[in-house]
């Protein structure tokens, strides 16, 4: 497939928080370069444009639209991190183009989830192969270097000697997404099960899929969930929300939840039960994002706590100053003992992700993840919705699942 031995020219599609983080990411890449980026926020783009110069990944120029940067001469893969009920019509857009041979990208690349449901997601896919397009899913938890790491020691130390790993938790917790339209259930997909559980059931798979093995190799038993709104339907909470974004979000409503959790059975190659625990929340307040996974097996465990940092900080009382997020994503206090996250993009996995994703397109190969993974893991969250919905597990296949919609993503009456 194409492929390039000069380094890699990406167009961003998408100026927001997540686009930030991989710029942040690409300092730590050889072989590429930024050269684009497209949003429909003028301040956004030009920022983000000047920012990528300055930093030595351009030059970039800012586009005010997806067409017009599509027919730029020197872009070669597209970074989707636009919000989410914009994903498909860009796909869209990129697939017109390539069919119409009016532009030079030959790689596309989608931050989580892939879509808000099972047919957007395998319109997706169907959109990327037709258009003979390399493809990559954006899961930058698998590629955590405390997940690399562990992993690779548990698979090649403990397993060969006691068996596979039959427990895999996830849990991802904060105090709140920062855009609005992450609060709104119909634009993001869902509440915190969409946006973050995405992660977690999909770390999890990584940590019980034997290094080599493909992750369908996995085979999907059932799922059961929980959703709830434990915070911020609460009226105080609620109101402070609708003042936050300017009366956009209405969690009196309209809530979306604020905690899940899901509990995903599976079958490994051998025949073997696997389970896979996840929680999110948007009701966590502590200093910051924590993410905590743990693999445990017949003889060894593995955990990590992305809040048990090397390096904290003691502010007294006497120290203030403005609010910000300088410590950890999601701080939620200036003062007192704190802990440090001293490299988020490579704690979080985002530069290992960009260097693998980089090398892979420039080599003309897909990557480790890809829009396939992508579409598995909508699946998985789409039976765990419907579990909560229901009140029961929901087992695997579920043609339902082609054509469900999570109540808090459906169109308003």
């Amino acid at each position: 497939m194409a492929g390039t031995t000069d380094p890699l020219r990406i167009g961003f599609l998408g100026a927001g928080f997540m686009a930030q983080f991989h710029l942040r990411a690409l300092l730590g890449v050889r072989n590429v370069t930024v050269t684009a980026v497209v949003s429909p926020t003028a301040k956004r783009r030009e920022a983000f444009a000047a920012e990528a110069t300055s930093q030595g990944l351009g030059p970039c120029i800012a586009y005010a639209d997806l067409k017009a940067m599509l027919a730029a001469p020197d872009v070669d893969a597209i970074w989707i991190v636009s919000p989410n009920h914009t994903r498909l019509d860009a796909m869209r857009e990129i697939h017109a183009a390539r069919k119409a041979g009016t532009t030079s990208v030959f790689a596309v690349a989608c931050e989580k989830p892939l879509a808000r449901t099972v047919a957007e997601a395998r319109e997706m896919l169907r959109l990327v192969e037709d258009a003979g397009l390399l493809h990559g899913y954006l899961e930058n938890q698998i590629f955590s270097t405390a997940v690399q790491r562990g992993r690779d020691i548990v698979w090649r130390r403990a397993v060969p000697n006691s068996g596979r790993p039959y427990l895999a938790r996830a849990t991802e917790e904060h105090s709140g997404p920062h855009e609005p339209w992450f609060w709104d259930g119909e634009r993001q997909g869902g509440g915190v099960l969409s946006d973050m559980m995405c992660h977690s059931v999909e770390v999890a798979r990584f940590l019980l899929t034997k290094p080599g093995e493909a992750r369908g190799s996995l085979t999907l038993v059932s799922a059961n969930a929980t959703v709830s709104t434990l915070k911020w339907k609460r009226p105080a909470y609620a109101a402070a929300l609708s003042a936050r974004t300017r009366g956009e979000i209405d969690y009196l409503a309209r809530p979306a939840e604020d905690f899940a959790r899901g509990l995903i059975t599976l079958r490994d190659p051998d025949g073997n039960e696997a389970i896979i625990e996840a929680t999110t929340s948007w009701a966590y307040v502590g200093p910051g994002l924590r993410i905590t996974l743990e693999l445990l097996g017949p003889e060894y465990a593995m955990e990590f706590n992305s809040l048990s940092t090397g390096l904290k900080v003691f502010l007294s009382r006497e120290v203030t100053g403005s609010a910000g997020e300088d410590l950890v994503e999601k701080q939620n206090a200036e003062q007192g003992l704190m802990p440090v996250l001293d490299d988020e993009a490579g704690i979080y996995g985002y530069t290992l992700e960009n260097r693998h994703f980089v090398e892979a397109f420039r080599a003309g190969r897909m990557p480790d993840e890809t829009f396939d993974d992508g579409l598995a893991v909508v699946e998985i969250l789409m039976a765990l919705y419907r579990s909560a919905e229901l009140g029961r597990t929901v087992t695997f296949p579920d043609p339902e699942l082609e054509t469900y919609v999570p109540p808090v993503a459906r169109p308003r009456a």
